[in-house]
Protein backbone atom coordinates (compact mmCIF):
# COMPACT_ATOMS: atom_id res chain seq x y z
CA UNK A 1 0.00 0.00 0.00
CA UNK A 2 1.18 4.09 -0.12
CA UNK A 3 1.69 5.48 3.16
CA UNK A 4 2.34 9.26 3.73
CA UNK A 5 4.02 10.08 7.28
CA UNK A 6 3.55 13.78 7.83
CA UNK A 7 5.84 14.38 10.14
CA UNK A 8 8.56 11.88 10.48
CA UNK A 9 10.30 12.71 13.47
CA UNK A 10 10.90 10.27 16.44
CA UNK A 11 7.95 7.82 16.48
CA UNK A 12 7.27 9.08 12.43
CA UNK A 13 10.77 7.68 11.33
CA UNK A 14 10.63 4.57 13.31
CA UNK A 15 7.14 3.93 11.76
CA UNK A 16 8.86 5.03 7.80
CA UNK A 17 10.96 1.60 9.02
CA UNK A 18 8.53 -0.56 9.67
CA UNK A 19 6.04 0.09 6.97
CA UNK A 20 9.36 -0.15 4.85
CA UNK A 21 10.15 -3.59 5.71
CA UNK A 22 6.59 -4.74 5.43
CA UNK A 23 6.28 -3.98 2.00
CA UNK A 24 4.79 -0.49 1.61
CA UNK A 25 5.47 2.49 -0.26
CA UNK A 26 6.47 5.30 2.24
CA UNK A 27 6.59 8.92 1.43
CA UNK A 28 7.55 11.28 4.25
CA UNK A 29 6.32 14.57 5.35
CA UNK A 30 9.23 16.80 6.50
CA UNK A 31 9.97 20.68 6.65
CA UNK A 32 13.33 20.28 6.60
CA UNK A 33 15.88 19.25 4.06
CA UNK A 34 16.84 15.82 6.05
CA UNK A 35 17.52 12.58 4.22
CA UNK A 36 14.30 10.04 4.16
CA UNK A 37 14.72 6.99 6.61
CA UNK A 38 15.84 4.10 4.04
CA UNK A 39 13.07 2.58 1.55
CA UNK A 40 11.15 5.94 1.72
CA UNK A 41 10.29 9.03 -0.57
CA UNK A 42 10.60 12.52 0.85
CA UNK A 43 8.38 15.04 0.41
CA UNK A 44 9.51 18.67 1.35
CA UNK A 45 6.84 20.84 2.79
CA UNK A 46 5.26 22.68 5.91
CA UNK A 47 1.60 21.36 7.11
CA UNK A 48 0.72 25.26 8.55
CA UNK A 49 1.93 27.04 5.16
CA UNK A 50 -0.98 28.01 2.56
CA UNK A 51 -0.80 25.88 -0.15
CA UNK A 52 2.23 23.85 1.19
CA UNK A 53 0.53 20.35 0.15
CA UNK A 54 -0.86 20.97 -3.04
CA UNK A 55 1.53 18.62 -4.87
CA UNK A 56 0.66 16.39 -1.95
CA UNK A 57 0.87 12.47 -3.11
CA UNK A 58 -1.81 9.90 -2.96
CA UNK A 59 -1.97 7.49 -0.01
CA UNK A 60 -3.93 4.67 1.02
CA UNK A 61 -2.84 4.90 4.62
CA UNK A 62 -1.99 8.87 6.31
CA UNK A 63 -0.10 9.17 9.63
CA UNK A 64 0.14 12.79 11.40
CA UNK A 65 2.96 12.13 13.73
CA UNK A 66 3.72 16.19 13.55
CA UNK A 67 5.03 17.23 16.98
CA UNK A 68 4.91 21.27 18.36
CA UNK A 69 8.49 22.91 18.38
CA UNK A 70 7.78 23.95 21.66
CA UNK A 71 5.49 23.93 24.63
CA UNK A 72 3.52 27.14 23.62
CA UNK A 73 -0.12 27.32 22.82
CA UNK A 74 0.81 28.82 19.42
CA UNK A 75 3.18 26.10 18.71
CA UNK A 76 0.37 23.45 19.65
CA UNK A 77 -2.04 25.50 18.03
CA UNK A 78 -0.40 25.23 14.11
CA UNK A 79 0.76 21.41 14.83
CA UNK A 80 -2.13 20.11 16.27
CA UNK A 81 -4.55 21.93 14.66
CA UNK A 82 -3.79 24.57 11.77
CA UNK A 83 -1.45 21.47 10.30
CA UNK A 84 -4.59 19.26 11.23
CA UNK A 85 -7.13 21.45 9.26
CA UNK A 86 -4.88 21.90 6.27
CA UNK A 87 -4.23 17.84 5.55
CA UNK A 88 -7.52 16.60 6.14
CA UNK A 89 -8.72 19.96 3.50
CA UNK A 90 -5.93 18.42 1.20
CA UNK A 91 -6.68 14.89 1.45
CA UNK A 92 -10.50 15.53 1.17
CA UNK A 93 -10.06 16.96 -2.43
CA UNK A 94 -7.84 13.99 -4.03
CA UNK A 95 -9.87 12.17 -6.51
CA UNK A 96 -9.45 8.95 -4.29
CA UNK A 97 -9.14 9.72 -0.40
CA UNK A 98 -7.40 7.75 1.73
CA UNK A 99 -8.83 4.12 3.31
CA UNK A 100 -7.47 6.02 6.77
CA UNK A 101 -6.25 8.74 8.79
CA UNK A 102 -4.49 7.72 12.39
CA UNK A 103 -3.76 11.15 14.57
CA UNK A 104 -0.85 10.33 17.13
CA UNK A 105 -2.74 11.84 19.79
CA UNK A 106 -1.81 11.92 23.86
CA UNK A 107 -3.01 11.02 27.42
CA UNK A 108 -2.43 14.51 28.06
CA UNK A 109 -6.22 14.97 27.56
CA UNK A 110 -6.98 13.37 30.21
CA UNK A 111 -7.46 15.52 33.51
CA UNK A 112 -7.68 13.19 36.34
CA UNK A 113 -4.92 13.81 39.31
CA UNK A 114 -5.67 10.91 41.69
CA UNK A 115 -4.81 7.72 39.96
CA UNK A 116 -8.32 6.76 38.78
CA UNK A 117 -8.28 4.00 35.62
CA UNK A 118 -9.06 5.93 32.58
CA UNK A 119 -9.90 4.69 29.09
CA UNK A 120 -11.21 5.71 25.74
CA UNK A 121 -14.65 6.47 27.37
CA UNK A 122 -13.55 8.35 29.95
CA UNK A 123 -14.13 12.07 30.57
CA UNK A 124 -11.31 14.33 28.59
CA UNK A 125 -11.06 17.49 30.76
CA UNK A 126 -7.37 18.53 29.89
CA UNK A 127 -5.80 21.47 32.40
CA UNK A 128 -3.77 22.70 30.07
CA UNK A 129 -3.59 24.13 26.41
CA UNK A 130 -1.81 21.39 25.64
CA UNK A 131 -4.05 18.67 26.46
CA UNK A 132 -6.98 21.35 24.44
CA UNK A 133 -5.54 21.93 21.23
CA UNK A 134 -5.12 17.81 20.79
CA UNK A 135 -8.95 17.56 21.63
CA UNK A 136 -9.56 20.14 18.78
CA UNK A 137 -6.75 17.82 16.62
CA UNK A 138 -8.95 14.65 17.42
CA UNK A 139 -12.13 16.13 16.38
CA UNK A 140 -10.93 17.49 13.29
CA UNK A 141 -9.87 13.91 12.26
CA UNK A 142 -12.99 12.37 13.57
CA UNK A 143 -15.16 14.61 11.40
CA UNK A 144 -13.30 14.15 7.99
CA UNK A 145 -14.87 12.54 4.95
CA UNK A 146 -12.67 9.40 5.36
CA UNK A 147 -12.28 7.02 8.59
CA UNK A 148 -9.72 8.67 11.17
CA UNK A 149 -8.58 7.45 14.35
CA UNK A 150 -6.49 9.13 17.45
CA UNK A 151 -3.82 7.05 19.03
CA UNK A 152 -3.60 8.72 22.77
CA UNK A 153 0.29 7.69 23.61
CA UNK A 154 1.97 7.92 27.26
CA UNK A 155 4.97 9.22 27.52
CA UNK A 156 6.82 8.02 24.66
CA UNK A 157 10.90 6.45 25.72
CA UNK A 158 13.42 4.52 23.61
CA UNK A 159 16.57 4.69 22.03
CA UNK A 160 18.13 8.58 22.63
CA UNK A 161 15.70 9.16 25.01
CA UNK A 162 17.76 7.97 28.18
CA UNK A 163 16.65 11.24 30.78
CA UNK A 164 15.55 8.63 33.34
CA UNK A 165 18.31 6.24 33.10
CA UNK A 166 20.57 9.09 34.00
CA UNK A 167 18.74 10.46 36.76
CA UNK A 168 18.58 6.98 38.19
CA UNK A 169 22.62 6.64 37.50
CA UNK A 170 22.81 9.65 39.55
CA UNK A 171 20.33 8.51 42.85
CA UNK A 172 17.16 10.66 42.14
CA UNK A 173 14.27 9.51 43.26
CA UNK A 174 10.63 10.60 41.57
CA UNK A 175 7.47 11.68 42.48
CA UNK A 176 4.49 9.21 43.54
CA UNK A 177 1.83 10.13 40.95
CA UNK A 178 1.89 7.00 38.38
CA UNK A 179 2.60 7.90 34.96
CA UNK A 180 2.20 5.88 31.52
CA UNK A 181 4.40 5.24 28.91
CA UNK A 182 5.11 3.15 25.18
CA UNK A 183 8.62 2.42 23.78
CA UNK A 184 8.96 4.18 20.26
CA UNK A 185 8.82 1.13 18.53
CA UNK A 186 5.44 0.15 20.58
CA UNK A 187 4.11 3.68 19.08
CA UNK A 188 5.23 3.03 15.69
CA UNK A 189 3.69 -0.74 15.62
CA UNK A 190 0.73 -0.02 17.10
CA UNK A 191 0.08 2.49 14.22
CA UNK A 192 1.46 0.21 11.28
CA UNK A 193 -1.55 -2.27 13.10
CA UNK A 194 -4.39 0.08 13.38
CA UNK A 195 -3.77 1.37 10.19
CA UNK A 196 -4.27 -1.65 8.88
CA UNK A 197 -7.25 -3.59 10.31
CA UNK A 198 -10.39 -4.20 8.06
CA UNK A 199 -12.28 -2.17 11.27
CA UNK A 200 -11.14 0.55 13.59
CA UNK A 201 -12.22 2.24 16.62
CA UNK A 202 -12.20 6.08 16.35
CA UNK A 203 -10.05 6.20 19.28
CA UNK A 204 -7.33 3.94 21.32
CA UNK A 205 -5.15 4.69 24.10
CA UNK A 206 -1.57 3.95 23.76
CA UNK A 207 0.24 2.78 26.69
CA UNK A 208 1.83 -0.51 27.62
CA UNK A 209 0.61 -2.57 30.10
CA UNK A 210 1.61 -1.20 33.65
CA UNK A 211 1.38 2.22 35.03
CA UNK A 212 3.88 2.95 37.23
CA UNK A 213 4.80 6.03 39.35
CA UNK A 214 8.28 7.41 38.38
CA UNK A 215 9.65 6.58 41.68
CA UNK A 216 9.41 2.74 41.11
CA UNK A 217 10.54 3.20 37.68
CA UNK A 218 14.12 4.44 38.84
CA UNK A 219 14.34 2.59 41.65
CA UNK A 220 14.11 -0.50 39.39
CA UNK A 221 16.72 1.07 36.73
CA UNK A 222 19.25 2.41 39.54
CA UNK A 223 20.73 -0.74 40.49
CA UNK A 224 20.94 -1.78 36.85
CA UNK A 225 23.21 1.26 35.86
CA UNK A 226 25.22 1.45 39.31
CA UNK A 227 23.33 4.52 40.86
CA UNK A 228 22.77 4.82 44.20
CA UNK A 229 19.37 3.10 45.82
CA UNK A 230 17.13 6.45 45.77
CA UNK A 231 15.79 7.74 49.08
CA UNK A 232 12.30 6.98 48.26
CA UNK A 233 9.21 8.65 46.39
CA UNK A 234 10.42 12.54 46.43
CA UNK A 235 6.83 14.98 47.55
CA UNK A 236 4.67 15.68 44.40
CA UNK A 237 5.66 18.99 43.26
CA UNK A 238 3.04 21.62 43.83
CA UNK A 239 2.27 22.04 40.15
CA UNK A 240 1.97 18.39 39.31
CA UNK A 241 0.58 17.34 36.12
CA UNK A 242 -1.66 14.66 37.42
CA UNK A 243 -1.60 11.16 37.98
CA UNK A 244 -4.00 8.50 36.44
CA UNK A 245 -3.89 5.14 35.22
CA UNK A 246 -4.07 4.64 31.62
CA UNK A 247 -5.95 1.12 30.21
CA UNK A 248 -4.83 -0.66 26.93
CA UNK A 249 -7.31 -2.88 27.03
CA UNK A 250 -8.71 -2.32 23.60
CA UNK A 251 -5.45 -2.27 21.87
CA UNK A 252 -4.83 -5.31 22.97
CA UNK A 253 -8.00 -7.02 22.21
CA UNK A 254 -7.67 -5.40 18.21
CA UNK A 255 -4.54 -8.15 18.16
CA UNK A 256 -1.96 -5.59 18.76
CA UNK A 257 1.18 -7.73 20.69
CA UNK A 258 3.60 -5.40 22.76
CA UNK A 259 7.33 -6.13 21.84
CA UNK A 260 7.76 -4.16 25.57
CA UNK A 261 4.84 -4.60 27.59
CA UNK A 262 6.06 -2.66 30.65
CA UNK A 263 8.74 -0.47 31.57
CA UNK A 264 11.38 -3.24 32.76
CA UNK A 265 11.46 -4.63 29.06
CA UNK A 266 11.85 -1.36 27.52
CA UNK A 267 14.19 -0.08 29.59
CA UNK A 268 15.97 -3.72 29.84
CA UNK A 269 16.39 -3.36 26.14
CA UNK A 270 17.81 0.19 26.21
CA UNK A 271 20.33 -1.13 28.83
CA UNK A 272 21.37 -3.86 26.50
CA UNK A 273 19.28 -6.72 28.49
CA UNK A 274 19.71 -5.98 31.54
CA UNK A 275 16.00 -6.70 32.78
CA UNK A 276 15.58 -9.50 35.34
Amino acid sequence: MRALIAGAGYVGAALAECLVAAGHEVVVLRRSAASPPPGARAFRADLAAPGALDALPAADLVFYTAAADERSDGAYRRAYVEGVARLVERLARQPAPPRRLLFTSSTAVYGQQDGEWVDESSATEPADFGGRRLLEGEALVRAAPFPGVALRLGGIYGPGRTSLIERARGGAAGGPAYTNRIHRDDAAGALAHLALLPEAEPCYVGVDCEPATEADVLAWIAPRVGGAPPPGAAPAPRRARGSKRCRNARLLASGYRFRYPTYREGYGALLGGRGA
